[in-house]
């Protein structure tokens, strides 16, 4: 009885240790994941901005702004994760043509617009909620609200919540940004900006939240 007792005890102890190895490795994963999904968005933004610091800021102001508008904890850390992979269809961008410091002719521009699919089309083929989340925002944040976008001209609420988070978090963070095409504007102005295209670039429910 003994014996038992003590095997018995043994079992739970080695029970409770593996649990906690299993915990371990669980976490050191994911931390794992999320470090790769983080560094292969700013993989692409390397090719253009030599810090790959935009993807980093832009998703800490897109899960803000998600926070604000009252969205869980776990949709926040969902767009804090795959905001950074937006423009990862850069890669497929010719260095002539990212890279270019004057005004894009309308065949460069043509060519430029596809990033948004090369980015959806990288990032297809899985169905994990991140890849699906970063699939959308890859292809949906250069859409308008009022269908002035691309890569499929869609409107209003046809474009996803999230896509509509990041198109505002982009573009005021690239605004701030000196790039090879322009100089870096004020806080002042890029916040203006935001606010002259709400309901035309912009939702304008969310940007009552980005201003918030």
């Amino acid at each position: 009885m003994l014996d038992v007792r003590l095997m018995h005890n043994e079992l739970r102890d080695q029970n409770v240790i593996l649990e906690e190895k299993v915990r371990e490795r669980t976490h050191e994963i994911e931390d794992t994941r999320l470090q790769i999904v983080r560094r292969l968005g700013r993989a692409a933004e390397f090719r253009d901005n030599e810090t790959g610091m935009h993807v980093i800021r832009m998703s800490h102001a897109c899960s803000y702004v998600a926070k604000a508008a009252g969205l869980s904890e776990a949709d926040c850390e969902l767009i804090l994760t795959a905001a950074p992979m937006h423009d990862i269809g850069k890669i497929g961008i010719p260095d002539n043509i990212l890279l270019k410091p004057g005004k894009l002719t309308a065949e460069e521009w043509d060519i430029m617009k596809t990033h948004s699919q090369i980015g959806a089309d990288l990032l297809s083929g899985h169905h994990s909620e991140l890849l699906e989340t970063a699939q959308s925002i890859a292809l949906t944040h250069h859409e308008k609200w009022d269908g002035g976008g691309y890569p499929n001209g869609l409107a209003g609420e046809d474009i996803p919540l999230f896509g509509r988070i990041t198109a505002i978090c982009d573009v005021f963070d690239a605004l701030t940004m000196k790039r090879p095409y322009k100089d870096a504007w004020t806080i002042d102005q890029a916040y203006d900006y935001i606010n002259e295209q709400s309901g035309a670039h912009f939702d304008p429910s969310t940007v009552e939240i980005f201003n918030r």
